[in-house]
């Protein structure tokens, strides 16, 4: 039997994939979607939240609502953009999505949760409590999912920026948010950008190529993304 499975490359702190939200809940309607987490804040990438990177995200953040609807709200433009003891860290948030999917299959769910509690409630989802705390809001049991994420932790975690990175690289994905149709095992990049604030089509897309092949999906030509080490237009 054929199969086909949307791979989602992603970062936790990439405001073009929370702009891209929308498109992975549509495709989840339609086919099974695994994310990839890469890793773009992650380690030496960190960053702490300074004037300079609160100047340096908000115009694409503004870019970001026009093109999809997305809300930012004003505890992320005029809170954690101005909390200079935050830190952005791709890294736990990441093992958190590990987390959620080894022990429920959640991860998407969880990512979600995560965005809104970024880009719209200020929330430093770097931090252990805050990640606990989403977690139990998509309904997953606190204690489980903090020994699950401790164990997503380390070298658990930098095997799967690394697998992610690799497969950025076979598919020939430039940047975060990229997506990349499997089918028997064959992989053809997806012009994400084509559906950018248009979920139905993407879904009506979806559905169309099943169970076709799907050869026919292009190669990613948008100018939307965040690059591998960091976000840029």
């Amino acid at each position: 039997m054929s199969t086909t499975t949307l791979h989602y490359l992603y970062d936790p702190l990439c405001g073009w994939c929370y702009g891209a939200a929308p498109l992975v809940a549509a495709a989840r309607e339609v086919l099974p979607v695994r994310a990839h987490g890469g890793g773009m804040m992650a380690g030496d990438s960190r960053q702490p939240v300074t004037p300079q990177l609160r100047d340096y995200v908000m115009p694409h953040d503004r870019r970001i609502a026009v093109l999809t609807g997305q809300p930012f709200g004003e505890a992320y433009f005029e809170g954690l953009l101005r909390d200079a003891s935050a830190v952005f860290d791709s890294a736990p948030p990441t093992a958190a999505m590990l987390a959620a999917d080894k022990l429920a299959g959640r991860g998407l769910d969880l990512i979600s949760r995560l965005q809104i509690a970024h880009y719209v409630e200020g929330r430093r989802i770097a931090d252990r409590d805050v990640l606990i705390e989403m977690a139990g809001v998509i309904g997953l049991d606190p204690t489980a999912f903090a020994l699950a994420m401790d164990e997503a932790q380390g070298e658990a975690l930098h095997s799967h920026i690394a697998e992610t990175r690799r497969l950025m690289e076979r598919v020939g994905a430039r940047g975060f948010p990229s997506f990349a149709l499997e089918c028997d095992g064959q992989f053809s990049l997806l012009d994400a950008g084509a559906f950018l604030g248009r979920p139905p089509a993407l879904r009506d897309w979806l559905r169309a190529q099943l169970p076709d092949d799907v050869a026919s999906a292009g190669s990613m030509t948008t100018d939307f993304a965040c690059g591998p080490d960091g976000c840029s237009i």
